[in-house]
C-alpha cells in the first residue's frame, strides 16, 4: 500500500507506520544535516564532523541510525569508511521538501507542535 491512495480505506496507524518511521530517522537536525552533506557526495566521518561542525561522537552514532534505516551505505577503502547515500529516491525526496517547504513560506517553520520550538524524538 502507498502513503497516498486514491481508493477510500478504513483508518489505520499501521498502514503508515514504516512512513512515519522514515520521517522520524529524518526528523533530527543532526541525521538531516549528514543527509543534506551526503546528497552532494560520499565521506568519511571526520568529514562529516568538519563540514556539519559536529562531535564525532555524534556523527558517529547518526550515521549508524541511518544506517539501520538504510538510508546510507558505508564502503571501505583500507581502513577508512566512507559513506554515502544508499538511496537515489532520497534526492528526490529532499527536492520535494525543499519545494514544499518554499511553497508553505514560514508556516511549517511557525507550527506550535512541530516548528523551530517544537521536540523532535532521538533514534
Amino acid at each position: 500500500m502507498s502513503i497516498i491512495d486514491s481508493e477510500v480505506c478504513a483508518a489505520s496507524t499501521v498502514d503508515v507506520e514504516p512512513a512515519v518511521a522514515l520521517f522520524r530517522s529524518l526528523g533530527d537536525p543532526a541525521r538531516l544535516a549528514i543527509v543534506r552533506r551526503l546528497a552532494a557526495g560520499e565521506a568519511r566521518v571526520a568529514e562529516l564532523t568538519r563540514d556539519l561542525g559536529l562531535a564525532q561522537s555524534t556523527v558517529s552514532s547518526h550515521v549508524a541510525c541511518l544506517k539501520d534505516c538504510g538510508l546510507v551505505a558505508g564502503r571501505m577503502e583500507g581502513r577508512r569508511v566512507f559513506y554515502s547515500l544508499a538511496r537515489p529516491e532520497l534526492l528526490d525526496l529532499l527536492g520535494a521538501a525543499e519545494t514544499l517547504l518554499a511553497a508553505t513560506g514560514s508556516a511549517v517553520v511557525l507550527c506550535p507542535t512541530y516548528g523551530v520550538d517544537g521536540q523532535v524524538e532521538a533514534c
